[in-house]
């Protein structure tokens, strides 16, 4: 599916539950989310028929998320039935780590090789802030359950909040050296009111660029992208068996490299993260829609794709996202 400025939109991002086993302090309000009734989140059935629909018009990627995806049931078989769709070429997963450990052979088994893991600080009582009761080892577990897995790339998500982790930085990069992990740093992003609890804490991937690169010397791994096609810019610190991304959604646009569709929990498809614009698809389905007439409702959310978002150049110029990140799936 090409869009209206030429990008060819492959990639679909699918939240499959808006629950969460932590509440993370960027990500929702302290006292938490109303949560979704369950009748009104699509079921497991309706999201494959989507996705198969989507794959014959182009989309070859997709990516698992929540909430936390772990926490709903079923889902090892619902990824294992995902994986006989025709024309996806790659389903990957995001979580948050804290059940990885029970989960890990089975997903892999399943059919997802690709595997990125939230983790924003690598200090236990540091972590238990910002999840608000997660737990740091049960994480730690997981990333190495994963690791014996087989999961390749595996790539580790860390948030940067000035005044809370960002003297955290160089203890992430570090451990790039003796495993092939990605470690990847992503932009705080004004999203809903827990993003507006964070203003004033952005921090710049330049900034940590430059803070990295003053100790360890980091060599570019490619033209601007990481071998899965991501966001990305990759690194390599000199020697080192992994790589460092900067993702930077705030600081340098990577809007004209966007190819990815996002489904919510709740069944709206939206073309573009940051702009408060979708169309509801379970509405569609369970008014008896074809297949036809999904496929035109897809093709319609592409032909919208806006060019770029309007978060952009420093802090001080964001405009506020109303939706809350753990209701869109990231």
């Amino acid at each position: 599916m090409i869009d209206g400025y030429d990008r060819n939109i492959n990639y679909l991002r699918i939240s499959i539950t808006d629950r969460c086993n932590l509440r993370c302090t960027y990500c929702m309000p302290k006292e938490g989310l109303s949560l979704t009734g369950h009748e009104d989140i699509l079921s497991y059935e309706e999201i494959l028929r989507i996705v198969a629909v989507a794959a014959r018009v182009g989309i070859a990627k997709v990516r698992i998320t929540g909430g936390e995806p772990l926490v709903r049931r079923g889902v090892v078989d619902f990824i294992s039935r995902l994986s006989f769709i025709p024309g996806l070429d790659d389903i990957s997963l995001t979580t948050n780590g804290m059940l990885l450990e029970n989960f890990a052979s089975s997903l892999f088994n399943a059919g997802i090789k690709r595997i990125n893991i939230s983790l924003d600080s690598l200090d236990a009582e540091k972590y238990a802030h910002i999840t608000r009761g997660g737990d740091l080892k049960a994480v730690l577990r997981g990333v190495e359950a994963a690791y014996q897995a087989g999961f390749c790339p595996i790539k580790i998500n860390a948030v940067v909040i000035k005044g809370v982790n960002d003297d955290e930085i160089l203890d992430f990069a570090v451990l790039t050296m003796d495993k092939p992990f990605q470690i990847r740093f992503i932009e705080l992003m004004p999203m809903g009111q827990a993003g507006s609890d964070y203003q004033g804490k952005y921090v710049s991937n330049d900034v940590i660029f430059e803070r990295i690169n003053k100790f360890y010397r980091l060599e570019p791994v490619s033209a601007g992208h990481d071998n899965t096609g991501g966001p990305a810019r990759m690194y390599r610190i000199e020697g080192a068996l992994g790589e460092i991304g900067f993702i930077s959604p705030i600081s340098h646009h990577f809007c004209n490299g966007c190819n990815r569709l996002r489904l919510t929990a709740d069944g709206h498809l939206r073309a573009c993260l940051l702009k408060d614009k979708d169309v509801s698809l379970r509405e569609a389905l369970r008014g008896g829609c074809s297949d036809e007439q999904l496929r035109d409702i897809i093709n319609s959310v592409v032909a919208d794709k806006p060019m770029q978002h309007e978060m952009g150049g420093d802090e001080n110029h964001l405009r506020k996202c109303v939706k809350e990140m753990s209701s869109l799936g990231g």
